[in-house]
């Protein structure tokens, strides 16, 4: 079982829009060294919705190689298209992704139903370890709590990257997990900002946008909580609190990866229709680097 902190990695691109692998190896080597547990590629801070297929693949593929299974590569493979989603994770099996991570199909806005059996099909579809993906601010579709549980019982299916920031429903999953014998089904937090408590409440870590910037002091904070250093705990997640706001000033990734290109690590770069962080939260999303520690 992964536990700690998993970097939703932002993907690096040069002038233009054109993938920068060179760049992408680079953070995979950073996270490796700040002590990150595990790397989502393409997922939402990943730009998914703007890749083209090839362009998905090729860097599933490339994060395996570049991370040389030093950590731990989840695959970002979800569509709105249980057949397209199907052959991305037949694609992340043979690429050698450790697992994969796949989102509530969005604009279709299918029933419970029709989520239950999309996640299904795609997980007796490909021998490969699947983590469901609920942010129906995204998505609009909602996977409701009764719907995780039936998920939980399908072979494969081994947990979820819950998005929906409400700590009450985190908690009734995690209490209805435990009753039902699975808890061995992993819940990860989906918002830095909530990811403290729901860990405190049994879950096993998160799913991050945050650890992009501040690794160290985000894997620091996950083992204290899991470990039940309370005091070291929450002494992290103070330093962390302006971060887990002011990176989402304006769309994740844009506050992001203006982050990382202030701190040298990536290219400000970002594909249409996302445009590069307006000029007026320059100095706010710098002053919460300037408070995690992660900037001069």
């Amino acid at each position: 079982m992964l536990t700690g902190s998993i970097v939703a990695i932002a993907t690096p691109m040069v002038e233009g829009g054109e993938l920068d692998l060179p760049a992408l190896r680079k953070l995979i080597d950073f996270h490796v060294a700040n002590g990150t547990a595990g790397i989502v590629i393409v997922g939402t801070t990943g730009e998914s919705p703007t890749v083209d297929v090839d362009e998905h693949c090729h860097l599933i593929a490339s994060t395996v190689e570049f991370a040389g299974g030093r950590i731990p590569v989840i695959a970002g493979t979800g569509a709105n298209s249980t057949t397209e989603a199907v052959a991305l994770t037949a694609f992340a099996k043979k690429a050698g992704a450790s697992s994969c991570l796949s989102v509530v199909p969005y604009y279709n806005k299918p029933t419970q139903e029709g989520l239950y059996r999309h996640f299904r099909t795609i997980a007796e579809s490909v021998d490969l370890p699947m983590l469901v993906y609920n942010v129906p601010s995204r998505t609009v579709a909602d996977l409701a709590n009764d719907t995780v549980l039936r998920l939980a019982q399908v072979p494969g299916i081994v947990g979820i990257k819950e998005a929906t920031a409400d700590l009450g429903r985190g908690s009734e999953l995690l209490c209805a997990l435990r009753a039902a014998g699975k808890r061995d089904f992993v819940v990860y937090s989906g918002d830095d900002l909530t990811a403290l408590p729901l860990i405190l409440m049994g879950g096993h870590g998160v799913i991050s946008v945050t650890a992009n910037v501040a690794p160290k002091l985000m894997s620091e904070m996950c083992a204290a909580a899991l470990s039940g250093d309370l005091v070291r705990a929450r002494a992290c997640n103070d330093r962390l609190l302006p971060l887990h706001r002011r990176l989402f000033v304006e769309a994740n990734p844009i506050p992001v990866k203006w982050a990382l290109a202030e701190m040298g690590l990536i290219r400000n770069e970002l594909r249409l229709p996302l445009v590069p962080l307006s000029q007026q939260f320059h100095e706010t999303v710098r002053g919460a680097l300037r408070a995690a520690g992660v900037l001069a």
